[in-house]
């Protein structure tokens, strides 16, 4: 096979990959958090310094990051920008020092 037979295979096999993987999203896992139930010992570190930029459309609500726990140890999970739900307020992850320990309470949306 010449080099021009095998450049006319291989360009379109090269273009339909491309699209194929271009839908290909791989996002990073989120961290496993501690939910109400569970006890952590170690208090979470202060909350860093995040970068915000700009929204991406009108309106959209930047959710901040938090501290998340791996069941070893705390990870901090960056914050991101979401659509705002409409007649909600957005309450951000807390950590609450009661009974012995540390308990995160999940973010959530909430009538407001």
């Amino acid at each position: 096979m010449d080099l021009h037979t095998w450049q006319r295979k291989l360009i379109p096999a090269g273009l339909l990959m491309s699209a194929l993987l271009s839908g290909c999203v791989i996002a990073p896992a989120r961290p496993y958090y501690a939910a109400d139930e569970e006890v952590v010992m170690a208090a979470p570190p202060p909350p860093q310094q995040e970068y915000i930029g700009v929204a991406p459309a009108v309106g959209y609500v930047w959710l901040g990051g938090y501290w998340g726990w791996t069941g070893r140890s705390h990870v901090w999970v960056g914050g991101h920008w979401d659509a705002p739900h409409v007649g909600q307020r957005w309450m951000p992850h807390t950590w609450i020092q009661m009974r012995g320990g540390w308990h995160l309470r999940p973010g959530h949306w909430e009538r407001g």
